[in-house]
C-alpha cells in the first residue's frame, strides 16, 4: 500500500494506513471511546484502526484532526476535514484532500478476491461485458489498458463511488461514507446496493460510474492491484460533468 502514495499525492490526495496489531490502540477522544467501547474486540481494532489511517491521510496534505466520532456508523470530521476510510484483512485505509470543498471523496480495499459468481450481487446485465475471467498481472498504480475487469475491481470501484456520491452532494443523500460534508450536512445511512450504479470503461484503464437513476452524476474511479487484492479510490467527478455540475 505505501507503494501508492506518490500516486494519490500526484492526485492531490493524502493516503493513511493502519494495521488492527498496533500496539497500544487508544480512542484519541470520549466520543471515540464511547464508540468503541461498545463495540466487540474486533470490530474495535477496526475501528480504532480506521481512526487512525483518517488522521494520517489528513496529516499527509498538511490538516490536522483530533478524535473523529460517527453519526450511526459513519465517520463525522470537523469542518474543513474529510477522509474516506476502508477496511479489510486487518488493515485500514483512508484517503483525504486538501483542498476544493465539494469534491467527491470515496476508497474501498478489497485483499480478499470476490469469485464470479458474486458478479450478480455487484453488476446488471449491461455491465457483464465488462467481465475478463484471465487473472493478469499488472504494477502496483496501474492496470493494462483494453482488458476486462475481475469481480473484484467492478466491486471496489462502486464501493468507493457509493461513498463518493453522497459525500459531497453529487448523488443523493441515502450514498455514501464519506462523512461529514463541507457544509456539516451528515448523509443518511447507505440504502439501496451497488446495482443501483453503473459502472463503464474510461480513458487509461480508469471507469467512471454513474447513478443509475440519474447518470449526469458520476465520479472517475483508478483500481489498481494490492497484493492478491485490490485498491479502488475517487479521482474526480467525472469530465462529463461541468464545474458547477459536480455541486448539484
Amino acid at each position: 500500500m505505501s507503494a501508492l502514495r506518490p500516486l494519490l499525492a500526484a492526485a492531490g490526495l493524502g493516503l493513511g494506513i493502519a494495521t488492527v496489531r498496533e500496539p497500544g490502540p487508544r480512542p484519541a477522544g470520549p466520543a471515540e471511546a464511547a464508540a468503541a467501547a461498545s463495540m466487540p474486540a474486533r470490530r474495535r481494532l477496526e475501528f480504532l484502526a480506521g481512526r487512525r489511517a483518517a488522521r494520517r491521510a489528513l496529516g499527509a496534505v498538511g490538516l490536522d484532526c483530533g478524535e473523529i466520532p460517527r453519526w450511526g456508523r459513519l465517520p463525522v470530521f470537523p469542518p474543513g476535514r474529510a477522509a474516506s476510510i476502508s477496511h479489510s484483512a486487518g488493515i485500514a485505509v483512508a484517503v483525504a484532500r486538501a483542498a476544493g470543498p465539494g469534491l467527491p471523496l470515496g476508497c474501498d480495499l478489497e485483499l480478499r478476491p470476490l469469485p464470479r459468481a458474486a458478479a450478480r450481487l455487484v453488476l446488471r446485465e449491461d455491465e457483464e461485458e465488462l467481465l475478463d475471467d484471465r487473472d493478469e498481472p499488472f504494477h502496483a498504480g496501474s492496470r493494462p489498458t483494453g482488458t476486462g475487469w475481475t469481480v473484484t475491481e467492478l466491486f471496489s470501484a462502486k464501493e468507493a463511488a457509493w461513498k463518493a456520491l453522497a459525500g459531497t452532494g453529487i448523488g443523493p443523500p441515502c450514498l455514501g461514507e464519506a462523512g461529514e460534508g463541507p457544509q456539516g450536512l451528515r448523509p443518511a445511512r447507505p440504502t439501496g446496493s451497488l446495482r443501483d450504479l453503473r459502472v463503464g470503461p474510461a480513458e487509461d484503464g480508469l471507469c467512471v460510474v454513474r447513478l443509475r437513476a440519474d447518470p449526469a452524476r458520476a465520479v472517475r474511479v483508478r483500481v489498481v492491484r494490492v497484493g492478491t487484492g485490490v485498491f479502488g479510490y475517487i479521482l474526480d467527478p467525472s469530465p462529463s460533468l461541468g464545474p458547477s455540475a459536480a455541486l448539484i
